[in-house]
Protein backbone atom coordinates (compact mmCIF):
# COMPACT_ATOMS: atom_id res chain seq x y z
CA UNK A 1 0.00 0.00 0.00
CA UNK A 2 2.77 2.27 1.01
CA UNK A 3 4.73 1.63 -2.32
CA UNK A 4 1.38 2.20 -4.64
CA UNK A 5 0.63 5.20 -2.59
CA UNK A 6 4.61 6.54 -2.93
CA UNK A 7 4.54 5.59 -6.54
CA UNK A 8 1.27 8.03 -7.36
CA UNK A 9 3.13 10.65 -5.36
CA UNK A 10 6.45 10.50 -7.63
CA UNK A 11 3.88 10.29 -10.95
CA UNK A 12 2.04 13.70 -9.18
CA UNK A 13 5.10 15.03 -8.61
CA UNK A 14 6.60 13.96 -12.07
CA UNK A 15 3.56 15.19 -14.16
CA UNK A 16 3.78 18.50 -12.15
CA UNK A 17 7.58 18.92 -13.61
CA UNK A 18 7.05 17.35 -17.17
CA UNK A 19 5.17 19.99 -19.15
CA UNK A 20 6.81 23.62 -20.38
CA UNK A 21 5.69 26.49 -21.38
CA UNK A 22 7.44 29.04 -23.59
CA UNK A 23 5.60 31.98 -25.16
CA UNK A 24 5.77 33.40 -29.04
CA UNK A 25 4.43 36.65 -29.26
CA UNK A 26 2.76 39.20 -28.12
CA UNK A 27 2.04 39.96 -24.44
CA UNK A 28 -0.28 37.48 -21.36
CA UNK A 29 -1.11 41.60 -20.66
CA UNK A 30 -3.18 41.81 -23.49
CA UNK A 31 -5.49 39.64 -22.24
CA UNK A 32 -6.49 42.25 -19.81
CA UNK A 33 -10.18 42.93 -19.53
CA UNK A 34 -11.22 40.58 -22.04
CA UNK A 35 -13.91 38.25 -20.81
CA UNK A 36 -15.71 36.04 -23.64
CA UNK A 37 -13.37 34.58 -26.10
CA UNK A 38 -14.57 32.61 -29.14
CA UNK A 39 -13.38 28.90 -29.34
CA UNK A 40 -11.44 27.39 -32.46
CA UNK A 41 -9.51 24.24 -32.26
CA UNK A 42 -6.89 23.03 -35.22
CA UNK A 43 -5.33 19.66 -36.09
CA UNK A 44 -4.06 20.38 -39.17
CA UNK A 45 -0.63 18.96 -39.59
CA UNK A 46 -0.97 17.18 -36.02
CA UNK A 47 1.97 14.62 -35.29
CA UNK A 48 1.17 11.42 -32.99
CA UNK A 49 3.54 9.54 -30.74
CA UNK A 50 6.71 8.35 -32.96
CA UNK A 51 4.95 9.18 -36.29
CA UNK A 52 5.76 12.03 -38.51
CA UNK A 53 1.76 11.99 -39.72
CA UNK A 54 -1.16 11.05 -37.99
CA UNK A 55 -1.96 9.51 -40.90
CA UNK A 56 0.79 6.97 -40.41
CA UNK A 57 -0.33 6.71 -36.86
CA UNK A 58 -3.79 5.78 -38.18
CA UNK A 59 -2.71 3.36 -40.69
CA UNK A 60 -0.10 1.29 -37.73
CA UNK A 61 -3.26 1.26 -35.83
CA UNK A 62 -5.49 0.08 -38.16
CA UNK A 63 -3.19 -2.52 -40.04
CA UNK A 64 -3.28 -4.24 -36.19
CA UNK A 65 -6.70 -3.73 -35.36
CA UNK A 66 -7.84 -4.96 -38.76
CA UNK A 67 -5.50 -8.14 -38.44
CA UNK A 68 -7.57 -8.96 -35.35
CA UNK A 69 -10.97 -8.40 -36.32
CA UNK A 70 -12.46 -7.11 -39.71
CA UNK A 71 -13.90 -3.41 -39.41
CA UNK A 72 -12.04 -2.82 -35.85
CA UNK A 73 -9.89 -0.75 -37.78
CA UNK A 74 -12.19 1.50 -39.31
CA UNK A 75 -13.95 1.71 -35.85
CA UNK A 76 -11.16 2.85 -34.12
CA UNK A 77 -10.63 5.86 -36.72
CA UNK A 78 -13.79 6.80 -36.72
CA UNK A 79 -13.56 7.31 -32.76
CA UNK A 80 -10.15 8.78 -32.77
CA UNK A 81 -11.46 11.72 -35.19
CA UNK A 82 -15.12 11.52 -33.15
CA UNK A 83 -13.19 12.15 -29.93
CA UNK A 84 -11.83 15.46 -30.80
CA UNK A 85 -15.80 17.10 -30.63
CA UNK A 86 -17.17 14.73 -28.46
CA UNK A 87 -14.36 14.36 -25.62
CA UNK A 88 -11.32 16.28 -25.92
CA UNK A 89 -13.26 20.24 -26.64
CA UNK A 90 -15.47 19.52 -24.02
CA UNK A 91 -12.96 18.68 -21.41
CA UNK A 92 -11.36 21.84 -22.51
CA UNK A 93 -14.44 24.24 -22.46
CA UNK A 94 -15.50 23.15 -19.14
CA UNK A 95 -11.83 23.15 -17.42
CA UNK A 96 -11.11 26.91 -18.20
CA UNK A 97 -14.47 28.18 -17.45
CA UNK A 98 -15.11 26.64 -13.97
CA UNK A 99 -11.38 28.61 -13.04
CA UNK A 100 -13.61 31.86 -13.30
CA UNK A 101 -15.84 32.62 -10.96
CA UNK A 102 -19.14 33.60 -11.59
CA UNK A 103 -18.46 33.69 -15.70
CA UNK A 104 -16.28 36.30 -14.97
CA UNK A 105 -14.24 34.67 -18.45
CA UNK A 106 -15.24 32.17 -20.40
CA UNK A 107 -14.33 30.29 -23.52
CA UNK A 108 -16.93 28.68 -26.12
CA UNK A 109 -17.22 27.09 -29.64
CA UNK A 110 -19.49 29.96 -32.10
CA UNK A 111 -19.71 32.58 -29.31
CA UNK A 112 -21.57 35.14 -31.45
CA UNK A 113 -20.29 38.67 -30.51
CA UNK A 114 -16.85 37.75 -29.24
CA UNK A 115 -14.43 40.45 -30.05
CA UNK A 116 -11.87 38.10 -29.39
CA UNK A 117 -10.87 34.14 -30.65
CA UNK A 118 -8.78 31.84 -28.87
CA UNK A 119 -7.00 28.75 -31.19
CA UNK A 120 -5.91 26.17 -29.97
CA UNK A 121 -3.57 24.44 -32.04
CA UNK A 122 -2.47 21.00 -31.08
CA UNK A 123 0.84 20.05 -32.94
CA UNK A 124 1.45 16.97 -31.32
CA UNK A 125 -0.47 13.53 -29.44
CA UNK A 126 1.50 10.68 -27.68
CA UNK A 127 -1.99 8.72 -26.68
CA UNK A 128 -0.22 6.69 -23.72
CA UNK A 129 -1.27 3.38 -22.22
CA UNK A 130 -3.13 1.78 -19.80
CA UNK A 131 -2.81 -2.02 -19.25
CA UNK A 132 -3.72 -2.09 -16.07
CA UNK A 133 -0.27 -3.16 -14.41
CA UNK A 134 1.31 -0.39 -16.29
CA UNK A 135 -0.21 3.14 -17.29
CA UNK A 136 1.59 6.20 -19.16
CA UNK A 137 -0.21 9.63 -18.92
CA UNK A 138 -1.36 10.96 -22.03
CA UNK A 139 0.68 13.84 -23.76
CA UNK A 140 0.27 17.15 -25.78
CA UNK A 141 1.47 20.04 -27.29
CA UNK A 142 -0.37 22.71 -28.20
CA UNK A 143 -0.03 26.50 -29.30
CA UNK A 144 -2.31 28.58 -27.82
CA UNK A 145 -3.20 32.15 -29.82
CA UNK A 146 -5.28 34.86 -29.10
CA UNK A 147 -6.26 37.57 -31.64
CA UNK A 148 -9.08 40.04 -32.77
CA UNK A 149 -11.65 37.93 -34.59
CA UNK A 150 -12.85 40.17 -37.12
CA UNK A 151 -8.57 40.81 -37.71
CA UNK A 152 -6.84 37.17 -37.03
CA UNK A 153 -3.75 38.96 -38.22
CA UNK A 154 -3.86 41.05 -34.80
CA UNK A 155 -2.16 38.38 -32.65
CA UNK A 156 -2.67 39.60 -28.91
CA UNK A 157 -0.74 36.82 -27.34
CA UNK A 158 0.54 33.62 -28.50
CA UNK A 159 2.34 30.90 -26.30
CA UNK A 160 3.09 26.97 -26.55
CA UNK A 161 2.46 23.92 -24.13
CA UNK A 162 5.06 21.14 -24.47
CA UNK A 163 3.79 17.68 -23.04
CA UNK A 164 1.31 18.60 -21.15
CA UNK A 165 -0.48 15.11 -19.74
CA UNK A 166 -3.42 13.70 -19.06
CA UNK A 167 -4.14 10.76 -16.69
CA UNK A 168 -6.77 9.41 -14.34
CA UNK A 169 -5.38 8.04 -11.37
CA UNK A 170 -8.07 6.10 -10.14
CA UNK A 171 -7.94 3.74 -13.67
CA UNK A 172 -10.47 4.91 -15.39
CA UNK A 173 -8.57 5.87 -18.35
CA UNK A 174 -8.44 2.17 -20.68
CA UNK A 175 -9.74 4.58 -23.95
CA UNK A 176 -7.38 6.75 -25.19
CA UNK A 177 -9.81 9.12 -25.75
CA UNK A 178 -10.53 9.77 -22.42
CA UNK A 179 -6.33 10.11 -21.22
CA UNK A 180 -6.24 12.57 -24.10
CA UNK A 181 -9.15 14.60 -22.88
CA UNK A 182 -7.42 15.41 -19.65
CA UNK A 183 -4.67 16.37 -21.27
CA UNK A 184 -6.75 19.20 -22.79
CA UNK A 185 -8.50 19.69 -19.27
CA UNK A 186 -4.66 20.28 -17.83
CA UNK A 187 -4.30 22.44 -20.71
CA UNK A 188 -7.18 24.63 -20.45
CA UNK A 189 -6.47 24.66 -16.52
CA UNK A 190 -2.95 26.00 -16.87
CA UNK A 191 -3.61 28.65 -20.11
CA UNK A 192 -6.70 29.85 -17.32
CA UNK A 193 -4.69 29.96 -14.06
CA UNK A 194 -1.52 32.16 -16.32
CA UNK A 195 -4.60 34.26 -17.34
CA UNK A 196 -5.24 34.78 -13.69
CA UNK A 197 -2.32 35.08 -12.75
CA UNK A 198 -0.61 37.96 -15.57
CA UNK A 199 -3.14 39.44 -17.16
CA UNK A 200 -4.39 42.43 -14.63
Amino acid sequence: MKKLLLLTLLMTVTLSFSQKRKDQEGSIKNLKGITAYNLVFDYENLKVDKFDTEEEFLKDKMDKREAKEAGRGERFKKSWFADRENLYEPKYIESFNKRFDGGAVKVEKNLEGATHTMKVKTTWIYPGYNVGVMKQPSKVNATIIVYETGNPDKILFSTKYFKVPGSNFYGADYNSGYRIAESYAKLAKEMAKYILKKAK
